[in-house]
């Protein structure tokens, strides 16, 4: 009898057939509700390309123009560490990459245990973090520094960004001229354009306004950065009871069709230009009207989302390490232990919002920090365990026999390390946790933090790099 010799635990919430129902559901309401596009050139591409354009800007989309760009973007993107070309990231199969979350206005200092507004050097110690911790694999700004003045606060953001980390950058923009300018700085990283666009060390992070528009600013972005050949994910962000039908299938339907729209504009401008599938189904709580991180209705959207991205042979975008709770306490732990597992059983490619707390207004590096103990955790457990004869033991159970003890054994030598261990959780018994201080795991936590960020260094860019930089944001 023949069976897999890897036994993985996965969970995959639709089967062809119920992808198939949302695709189709879509497609209608690309064809008879239609989406505004406020952007000229976007328009002009649609028209030509056989879509349907009244009351001006109102856009009719039939299925095969959606189908036709569904065919030609790429199944497969890739992004590279600052200086290199070897893949730090790979948007493929059941691959999981985490990464931060970006622009919150408040910061939960771990050294005072202060909320208040992010400042530059707040902004810094956060990428250090991220450079430092071995279970994220790209950067996200995180924050917005409140006392920069006379520079675009996304392009200092990218700035500190790529001059603080040698992970792949997700990067936000107000518009084409922000990202002009970003793409400028990673180029110069990179050593001219051509190798960023092999060797691409970025994405851009752009949304579409849920129900149904794609405003000017973010469609500029879109256009410029399928003409570049730099990946973007272009998401709409539906909110149950809000922006969208309190229906999970409702809500799911509506964001597809959004970002199917937007990717038929972004094949348009550059037939196989990258593209990340993403769709930020969220559900407004009606108790307090806040869009909710730590809820079953999130993480079955997510599930649903990598679903529809897998049905289309899409990379996707994804969430976990986030909570709305506003502090690193349980309720937080709780909240990113079910999205870590959700975005790794379900194949999110990126998952995104690491150290998210108070539903996305304050970044806290504790959050992140306790978040990269659970992904450790949680990578450990979905990548499941060998079930070959190398794997059974059938020879050295026999060798040992009734009564005996693998403690001695050459095998347990050679293989206790490849035992999960964990660098925060405590393992020791009261009297000795005693004797250690009787720290909790939140004391014992801000301590992690505050050494990290006090102590990591990352690999410095080259002057020339930094030269560059200051000379594009003095534009």
């Amino acid at each position: 009898m023949s069976f897999q010799t890897q036994a993985f635990p996965r969970f995959r919430l639709f089967s062809r057939e119920q992808s198939e129902a949302i695709h189709y559901a879509s497609l209608e309401i690309l064809r008879r509700t239609g989406v505004r596009v406020y952007h000229a050139e976007a328009l002009q591409l649609l028209r030509q390309a056989g879509a349907l354009i009244s009351d001006e800007n109102l856009v009719r989309i039939p299925p095969d123009l959606v189908e036709w760009a569904l065919a030609g973007a790429p199944s497969r993107i890739v992004l590279c560490r600052r200086g290199s070309s070897a893949a730090a990231v790979k948007m493929e199969g059941m691959n999981t990459s985490f990464g931060p979350g970006s622009d919150c206005p408040n910061f939960l200092d771990p050294r005072t245990g202060e909320h208040r507004l992010f400042k530059a050097a707040d902004v810094v110690d956060c990428i250090r973090l991220v450079d430092a911790l071995e279970e994220l694999d790209f950067c996200m700004s995180m924050g917005i520094p409140s006392d920069v003045d006379g520079i675009s606060p996304y392009r200092h953001q990218f700035a500190l960004m790529i001059q603080n980390t040698v992970k792949p950058i997700v990067f936000i923009s107000a518009d084409k001229g922000d990202c002009e300018a970003i793409v400028a700085m990673a180029a110069a990283a990179a050593g001219g354009m051509e190798k960023l666009r092999l060797n691409p060390t970025l994405l851009g992070y752009s949304q579409v306004t849920t129900p149904l528009i794609h405003p000017e600013d973010s469609t500029g972005k879109l256009l410029y950065l399928a003409e570049m050949g730099i990946p973007i994910v272009h998401q709409p962000s539906p909110m149950m009871g809000g922006t969208a039908p309190l229906s999970l299938a409702g809500a799911l339907a509506l964001g597809n069709a959004e970002v199917l729209s937007g990717l038929v504009m972004h094949q348009l401008k550059k037939r196989g230009a990258p593209f990340v599938y993403g769709n930020g189904v969220h559900h407004m709580d009606m108790q307090t009207t806040i869009s909710v991180y730590g809820a079953p209705e999130f993480d079955l959207a997510r599930a649903a989302v990598a679903a529809m991205a897998q049905y289309y042979h899409l990379p996707n975008w994804g969430y976990a390490g986030c909570s709305d709770s506003c502090l690193p306490d349980e309720q937080a732990a709780s909240d990113a232990t079910a999205s870590v597992l959700v975005a790794l059983l379900t194949g999110q490619h990126l998952a995104h919002d690491v150290g998210y707390l108070e539903a996305g207004l304050t970044t806290s590096p504790e959050m992140i920090v306790l978040t990269a103990e659970i992904i450790a955790r949680m990578r450990y457990f979905a990548r499941g365990f060998s079930l070959d004869e190398s794997s059974l033991l059938l020879e050295l159970i026999d060798e040992i026999g009734p009564g005996g003890t693998f403690l001695t054994s050459e095998h347990t030598y050679q293989h206790f390390r490849d035992l999960w261990q964990p660098r925060l959780s405590n393992r020791r018994r009261k009297d000795e946790w005693i004797r250690q201080g009787s720290l909790r795991l939140g004391e014992r936590l801000r301590e992690k933090t505050i050494a990290i960020m006090e102590s990591h260094r990352p690999e410095p860019p080259p002057d020339s790099l930094r030269d560059e930089i200051a000379y594009i944001l003095s534009q």
